[in-house]
């Protein structure tokens, strides 16, 4: 069986998008449109990789990967933003991202 991934997106269209993909390539995929639930998993030591987008209803996905990385150092985190910039993708990787993907992205 392949990871547990951890999705957290406030648009339900790239969930199921993320979803679709990677399961068809045999992962165990859970989904939220909140920082909160997506905090609780993490806390719990569920997740082999967690994909979170930057801006959500509850937390900046920004703020939530140093609070991540604290008590699961291991974990990969791949943040997500419509806001392609810069600034926001060397943000991510100085809070510890393994990876930034701007939106929109074609997982063909």
């Amino acid at each position: 069986m392949g990871a547990t991934i951890l999705v957290a997106d406030d648009d339900r269209a790239i969930r199921t998008v993320l979803n679709q993909a990677l399961a068809r390539l045999g992962h165990d995929v859970r989904l939220t449109g909140n920082a909160a639930t997506l905090w609780r998993w993490v806390a719990d030591g569920d997740g082999d990789l967690v994909i979170t987008d930057v801006i959500m209803p509850d937390e900046n996905g920004l703020d939530l990967i140093p609070r991540i990385k604290k008590v699961r150092p291991e974990l990969r985190i791949i943040v997500m933003s419509a806001q392609s910039t810069l600034l926001t993708a060397v943000k991510a990787t100085e809070r510890g991202a393994f990876e930034y993907l701007p939106k929109p992205f074609d997982l063909r």
